[in-house]
């Protein structure tokens, strides 16, 4: 299998209601850096799994909707606990669309696999990985 990454990097704001949560019960920032892996089984006629530059705007494209906002302002996420774990499959889905559309050009139309990591510290991560089905 083969494989591009492109990233980009989110700064938010959001709190985590619960105990679980502990201090990050409070509304507080976070900036996440962002890796969108996309990949594919054969090479296309060009050698390449996707165009990098139309995967790093769709990557951002993705994410433009959450920069600099209170995700427990976002009216789409409003009762959530907007974890890494859970932004990782809203920028997966939204990576997706994108790739079902179209708009990753003639190579991304053989995208099999995408892999979506948020890096929220040098120490941790989450990510949500899944075959792009249609």
């Amino acid at each position: 299998m083969y494989a591009v990454e492109v990233r980009d990097h989110i700064m938010i704001a959001h709190s985590l209601p619960g105990e679980t949560f502990g201090p990050a019960q409070r509304l507080h920032g976070a900036t996440f850096v962002v890796d969108a892996t996309f990949f594919r089984e054969r090479l296309d006629e060009d050698e390449i799994v996707v165009d990098i530059g139309l995967a790093t705007e769709a990557l951002s494209a993705a994410l433009e909707p959450l920069r600099y906002r209170n995700l427990d302002e976002v009216p789409e996420m409003k009762g959530r606990k907007t974890t890494t774990e859970f932004l990782a499959r809203h920028i997966f889905d939204r990576l997706a669309d994108a790739i079902r559309a179209g708009r990753l050009g003639p190579a991304g139309r053989e995208i099999r696999r995408l892999r979506v990591t948020l890096h929220e510290s040098h120490v941790a991560r989450a990510w949500f990985e899944a075959d792009v089905d249609g």
